[in-house]
């Protein structure tokens, strides 16, 4: 596999030099200055390239090139949207960058509750609490008939929660799933939101109607226009899991496992069509046995991210160690380099941890914590290539 690992650009306080100290081989990245749905310049890209290159590195992955929203619940605009993506993807093709990351959930991207869970070491890490987000959709969001979605049981300690919580509590969880993630993943919450919950509403209102199958057929659609363009440039796009893998505040999800894997690559069925195979956002839901899904789907998996989760029935999960969790991340890397070798991956989501905790780093995104976890995962990368070598 290839060592790679997200860089969020030139502002990015963690330097390409110092990525190269500590192993990094490739550079996962995006144009971040580039509003969501407007094309990606041939010039733009191979200004970035050239940069990376500079530093003896290479520009492995694109995360993300962004789909609008309004590709997902088919707006007006969507036909003007699809040939800005396709000049896109030619362009990174021209390029040379030829594995595009990419997601179609709708509205929100990775959800948690808690971005600094303390850890009995003292470590933190990120943590997604059932309740807390059900107070949030319930009593935040104030979503029609979200009561719905929950049992009597949860919605019963939900309205407990409710009795106690503060105005402190219930701003940081608006600035947890809504602000500081997806502020730096998510185009519709960059910038300076005033009116954060009013804004969310907004994009949610624009599914009202539109269930899994639609959202299927919406993403059926993209893949249709998109994927002769990425053949035509040898490009590779790889679709990321939901995250959590099921669906959200009357959301449809259709990555969250086995059949929603399944029925996507069929849809458009083009090795040029793939995954990107998360090990943490797979393993978040008891329902999915990761290590399986990996045997069933390694020849169409173009990138892969190694993190894994601890998840309970009561439906919370937290990030767990790379050598610990449901993610299997051991067994997965035997797996993915006997099926598909030297495929790019990135240690997805380190722990805060030392001199990080009062650095500004984005949520998930520490650098000692994922150097930690690239030591990690470079020690199983090196005991997987021996067993190999020796069979």
């Amino acid at each position: 596999m290839e060592k790679t690992w997200r860089w969020f650009g030139k502002k990015d306080e963690i330097t390409l030099d110092m990525l190269r100290q500590i192993g990094v081989e490739g550079i996962v990245t995006a144009l971040h200055d580039v509003p969501n749905g407007e094309i990606w310049t041939f010039e733009a890209i191979t200004d970035l390239k050239n940069y990376i290159e500079s530093y003896g590195l290479r520009w492995s992955v694109v995360e993300s090139l962004p789909v609008s929203e309004s590709i997902k619940y088919a707006g007006t605009d969507r036909e003007r949207l699809l040939e800005n993506y396709k000049i896109s993807l030619s362009n990174l093709g021209k390029a040379g960058i030829k594995t595009v990351c990419y997601n179609f959930m709708p509205v929100i991207d990775w959800i948690r509750t808690d971005l600094n869970r303390k850890m009995a070491d003292g470590t933190y890490t990120l943590y997604f609490d059932k309740i807390r987000f059900a107070y949030f959709d319930c009593y935040i969001l104030n979503r029609t008939d979200a009561f719905k979605d929950y049992t009597a049981e949860e919605m019963e300690q939900v309205n407990e929660l409710n009795k106690t919580i503060t105005d402190a509590e219930k701003n940081e969880l608006i600035n947890t799933i809504i602000v500081k993630t997806q502020g730096f993943v998510n185009e519709n919450f960059k910038g300076d939101i005033q009116k954060p919950v009013e804004l969310f509403n907004q994009l949610l209102a624009l599914y009202k109607g539109i269930d899994k199958t639609q959202l299927r057929e919406n993403l059926k659609y993209f893949l249709q226009n998109v994927i002769p363009t990425a053949e035509e440039y040898g490009v590779n796009l790889c679709i990321h899991p939901d995250d959590p893998p099921y669906a959200v505040l009357g959301l449809p999800r259709i990555v969250s496992g086995a059949e929603d894997i399944e029925w996507l690559l069929k849809a458009v069925d083009s090795p040029n069509n793939g995954l990107t195979f998360c090990a943490g956002s797979l393993s978040s839901g008891l329902h999915n046995d990761v290590p399986e899904l990996a045997r069933q789907f390694s020849k169409r998996t173009h990138f892969v991210h190694l993190r894994s989760t601890d998840a309970t029935t009561d439906g919370n999960f937290m990030e767990a160690s790379h050598l610990g969790g449901r993610g299997h991340l051991i067994e997965l890397v035997r797996i993915f380099e006997r099926e598909n070798p030297g495929l790019p991956m990135r240690v997805d989501h380190g722990k805060l941890m030392l001199d990080d905790v009062h650095k500004s780093y984005n949520p998930g995104y520490s650098f000692l914590g994922r150097m930690y976890a690239l030591a990690q995962v470079s020690g199983i990368m090196a005991t997987v290539a021996d067993e190999i070598n020796r069979t």
